[in-house]
C-alpha cells in the first residue's frame, strides 16, 4: 500500500497546529536540529504548521561536529530563528563528576548522557523564550528502542512517533527539504558506527516488518522482537504503582 503522504502532511500540519492552540497558544516551537531527516522534517513541519517566526531551532555540537554544516543548511533553508550552544563543558563536567564518585563508565553511559544534556539545554531555551520542545523521534527507532529515555525521546509533542523512517523521508521531500538532509546517514557521533551498523539491521528492513509483518530473515526478526520487547518500557510514562484508597 503506497503511503499517502500529501494527506498525511496536511493532517500533520493541522495537527501541531491545533496542539499549539490548546497546548501553547502563541508559543514558539523549539527544535533540537542535528542536520538529519528527522529534526529537519519536524522542523518544517513547524514551519509550515506556525510560520517560520515562530520556530525556533538550536544547535547543540558536543565540542567540534563534523557535520554541522547540515545543520546550518536546515536553518538556513527553512530561514528561521537559531541558536547555537555547545554542551561540550556540560558533558565533559557531568561525566567527570560521575566518574569521580563511581568510577569506570560504561559505552552506555558515554553515548546517552550528551542526549539527555541536550534535552535539558531545549528545555532551557524553551523556558527563556517562551517555547514548547518538540520531541523529534521516529516509530523505526522508537519500535526497537534506538532513543536516549530523557534524553531524544523526551519533548511536548511528537510528530513523527507514528511514522517509520520511509514515511518521514516522504514527508521531508513533499516539504521540499534539501535531499542531502532526508538523506544523511544517522550516527550517534561517539562511537563511530551508523545506527543500521549497531542495530545490525537497515531502516528498510525494519519499516517493512513494522508496516507488513515481512521479513525473510529469521535472525533478523528475532533480533527485531526481542529489542521491541524489551525497550518497550521506553515509549510509555514512568510505571508507577497502581494504589486506589479503599
Amino acid at each position: 500500500m503506497s503511503f499517502p503522504v500529501t494527506h498525511v502532511t496536511e493532517a500533520l500540519i493541522a495537527w501541531i497546529r491545533d496542539w499549539f492552540e490548546k497546548n501553547g497558544k502563541d508559543c514558539n516551537a523549539i527544535v533540537g536540529i542535528s542536520g538529519g531527516k528527522d529534526s529537519s522534517t519536524v522542523a518544517a513541519l513547524c514551519v509550515a504548521a506556525l510560520g517560520r517566526e515562530r520556530v525556533i531551532g538550536v544547535l547543540m555540537p558536543n565540542g567540534v561536529q563534523s557535520d554541522i554544516d547540515m545543520s546550518e543548511l536546515l536553518v538556513s533553508h527553512l530561514h528561521i530563528a537559531h541558536y547555537t550552544v555547545n554542551i561540550a563543558q556540560a558533558y565533559s563536567g557531568a561525566l567527570g563528576a560521575v566518574a569521580s564518585a563511581i568510577g569506570e563508565l560504561s559505552e552506555a553511559t558515554t553515548i546517552n548522557l550528551a542526549p539527555r544534556i541536550r534535552m535539558a539545554t531545549l528545555y532551557a531555551v524553551a523556558q527563556s523564550r517562551n517555547g514548547r520542545v518538540a520531541n523529534t523521534c521516529n516509530l523505526s527507532e522508537d519500535w526497537v528502542g534506538y532513543s536516549t529515555r530523557y534524553g531524544d525521546n523526551a519533548g511536548d509533542f511528537s510528530p513523527l512517533s507514528m511514522l517509520t523512517v520511509q514515511e518521514t523521508k516522504a514527508i521531508g521531500r513533499h516539504l521540499g527539504l534539501p535531499e542531502v538532509l532526508i538523506e544523511k546517514v544517522p550516527i550517534d557521533g561517539l562511537c563511530g558506527q551508523t545506527d543500521e551498523e549497531k542495530l545490525g539491521f537497515s531502516y528498510d528492513v525494519l519499516d517493512r516488518y513494522i508496516r507488513e509483518g515481512v521479513c525473510e530473515n529469521n535472525a533478523i526478526r528475532a533480533r527485531i522482537d526481542h529489542l521491541h520487547e524489551m525497550n518497550l518500557f521506553k515509549c510509555r510514562y514512568m510505571d508507577v504503582f497502581p494504589y486506589v484508597p479503599e
